[in-house]
Order: C-alpha cells, then structure tokens, then sequence
C-alpha cells in the first residue's frame, strides 16, 4: 500500500490579491500531477488546508485538489473552521456529519487510518483532551491487529527551537502518548503543523512531521538544493520491508 501525505497547504481564495495565493495554488497542483504518477492507493491532508476557514477557500482547494485519483481523507488543523470544512467535504462520508470533532477511521486498505482532531476555536497548538484519548483508546482497542497510522495535526511532543511548547497543556500530551503506547499495532503518527520535516520515536512508534507543501511557508529545507519545489510525502507498506517514510520532491516544477 501506498499513501501520498500532504500538509498545510493554506491555500487562499482565487480573488485573494495576496501574491502568495496563486503560488501556493501552484505548489499543491504540482503535488497532486505528481501524486498522481505515483499511483498511491490513498492520500492523506494533515491540516491547514486553507488559510482563513473560508468557504470560498475551500472552494478553491476543491478545485484543485479535483483531479486526484486515489481517495482522499482530510484532518482539520488549527487554520481551518471546523464548520465549514464539514460543509466544503460534505459529500465525503467518513467525515462526520455532526458533533464536536471530526475524528473517524478508515478501514477499506491494509493499513489502518485513524484521524484524530487536535483542534479547538481560538487554540493554535494542540489539544488532546479527556474525551479524545478516550476515543483514540477505543477505536484502537477495536482493531488491535490491524496495522495502523494515526493522523493529528498537531504533533504532541517539542521539535527542537522552533517548536517548544507543542502544546499548552503537558499533562494531555502525556496521557496521549500513554493511550498510544497501549497499541503496538500503530506504525506510524503523521502529523503537519510545524511546517518543516522531522522524524523521531514517541510512544513506541515513528512520528514524522513534514514541510508544508506551501513553499513560502516551509522551514528546515535548503532551498539551494531543492529550488522551491514543492515537497510532500510518501509512506509504502509491503510484507518484506514494513512501513517505509520517504519525502518526494515534485520534479520539473517552474
């Protein structure tokens, strides 16, 4: 199986005059032509969608995100407005068409999703309340077999300078990894946020943050070896190497 993950894209509406707009427009549809030829049986939005929570935002992205081939599942992160992602993905029937969060899972591949909602109204940095490590435990515990990647916005531990203070509350952070550490069988946490790469151990799994496909926004990239291309992820699982993380730098990019 193969999974095509992209982050923060914070795409602006089309008449946005902000010069930013129509290149970060450009970056995600050089990541979806790309995604595209590499043929993966699913893709994954981390969050920050969009840049203001707008309709007409996610309109926008709608239209770009269009001609992507394998099925998509997107995870709110603190840019979007829960509200008025459920409306713009109306038609998508894992997200839930009511409540308080827009958790679900996925079943229909060989690896497992989990999307859990990190975000509350007026709170930048993650949240992982009682209420969510109790669902995250059970629909966990559902399933202790399948094979597993867990999506979150917001990624529950620091990252070097850039990123003390991963969240305002430690005591969630740490009962969160607890509930994680129960479950052997998630492979991976797949989180966006911070707008550069990184890889590291937590809670008896690899968690991997990824630059965000806006390329003006990104961080912990050298630009002089890239050149501004858009950059996203790659995640394949087979029998004989497991789970296997890799970023995909879109090529030919102008």
């Amino acid at each position: 199986m193969i999974i095509a993950q992209i982050s923060d894209t914070h795409i602006l509406a089309r008449s946005s005059e902000q010069a930013e707009g129509q290149r970060r427009a450009e970056n995600l549809r050089q990541c979806v032509a790309d995604i595209n030829r590499q043929q993966p049986d699913a893709v994954v939005h981390t969050g920050d969608l969009v840049q203001n929570g707008l309709p007409q935002e996610y309109e926008y992205l709608r239209e770009i995100l269009a001609p992507l081939e394998a099925p998509l599942y997107v995870i709110p992160g603190n840019r979007d407005k829960r509200d008025a992602l459920r409306t713009a993905f109306g038609d998508y029937a894992y997200l839930p068409k009511n409540g308080d969060f827009l958790h679900y899972t996925v079943e229909d591949h060989p690896l497992r999703l989990v999307a859990l909602d990190s975000t509350a109204t007026g709170e930048r940095k993650g949240v992982y309340c009682a209420r969510r490590q109790a669902w995250l435990h059970d629909v966990l515990s559902c399933a202790p077999e399948r094979p597993t990647a867990l999506l979150i916005h917001h990624p529950p531990f620091d990252i070097d300078d850039h990123y003390i203070g991963g969240y305002r509350r430690p005591g969630e952070a740490e009962n969160l990894a607890a509930v994680v550490t129960q479950h052997t069988q998630v492979l991976r946490l797949l989180c966006g946020h911070v707008h550069c790469p990184t890889q590291r151990s937590w809670a008896g799994t690899q968690a991997i943050t990824m630059a965000s496909v806006a390329v003006d926004v990104r961080k912990g990239i050298d630009e002089t070896q890239v050149k501004d291309r858009p950059i996203y992820q790659l995640h394949s699982m087979s029998e004989k190497a497991g789970l296997v993380s890799q970023a995909r730098i879109v090529a030919g990019y102008q």
